[in-house]
């Protein structure tokens, strides 16, 4: 699998890590079979990006090949039409047109991963529309031209419906041109086999970081933080594993990365110690 992010070409031979969390595998795989754009829906660090770098190394391309490019574009609210679509650059003494990410992965075929659309640009999402339906074109505006995608492209956007708000919201305009696959934070078994897989902490401290992610999990009705994702846990366990005490690694790899809050660090610290002390006896 070939990967783009912000520029940098990467190339991985083996199928990355990815434990399903229910039948979205499947879902993925027969959404790109009929082409259909897709639609990740889930909180921060739950795996939609490992997700989806999985299914980019596993699909079938209409050559036979298995494996298919992943250009990701991490969106923000300064990112314009021209970031995604291209621009006219001087080179030496001519003007020359430079395709952007998303035009790139028209041409050429393979995942274009839209990262938070929400972040972006209101006119940013109008673009993508005609590659959402049975046009499946890129219109380049400053070419006057459009481009037609390559068999194997598929547009995948993803966002936090935790963060969404009446500013920043995709419109049903937009996401009625989409196939939506919802994650979550996995079920406990799940996740204790992830922490496990993406390092190499035993079974007992995988399980310590994921109970004790769950129980900061059900503070969040009475707490302004995102429980923990995964990708925390792992932190965690990865520190633990380089000789932290684990309360420390979990007051650095968690604690102080979801709050400042006083009163809030205060609990969120009282559960850290109150979970490898019971851990203990």
């Amino acid at each position: 699998m070939t990967t783009v992010t912000d520029g940098v070409v990467t190339t991985a031979s083996a199928v990355p890590f990815y434990v399903a969390q229910a039948d979205e595998v499947a879902v993925f795989e027969a959404a790109f079979h009929r082409r259909l754009p897709i639609l990740l829906k889930g909180p921060t660090g739950c795996g939609k990006t490992r997700f989806l770098e999985h299914m980019a190394a596993r699909l079938v391309g209409v050559d036979g090949s298995t494996g298919l490019s992943l250009t990701t574009v991490a969106c923000h609210e300064d990112l314009t039409v021209s970031d995604l679509v291209g621009r006219h650059l001087l080179n030496a003494d001519e003007t020359v047109w430079v395709d952007g990410p998303l035009t790139h992965a028209v041409r050429s075929g393979g995942l274009c991963y839209l990262d938070e659309i929400v972040e972006a640009r209101k006119d940013t999402t109008v673009v993508i529309h005609p590659l959402t339906d049975h046009r499946r074109t890129l219109p380049i505006d400053k070419l006057a031209t459009e481009v037609r995608a390559h068999d194997d492209f598929l547009l995948v956007l993803s966002y936090n419906p935790g963060y969404q708000s009446s500013l920043k919201e995709l419109k049903p305009s937009t996401l009625q041109r989409f196939v939506a696959i919802e994650f979550g934070y996995p079920h406990a078994d799940v996740e204790v086999e992830i922490v496990r897989g993406e390092t190499e902490a035993d079974a007992h401290t995988a399980r310590q970081l994921v109970t004790l992610a769950n129980n900061i999990r059900n503070l969040q009705d009475s707490t302004a933080i995102e429980g923990p994702g995964t990708r925390l846990l792992v932190h965690a366990a990865e520190l633990i594993l380089a000789g932290l005490p684990p309360a420390r690694a979990c007051d650095v790899a968690i604690t102080s990365v979801l709050t400042n809050d006083p009163d809030t660090v205060t609990t969120l610290t009282e559960l850290v110690e109150a979970q490898f002390r019971a851990a203990e006896r």
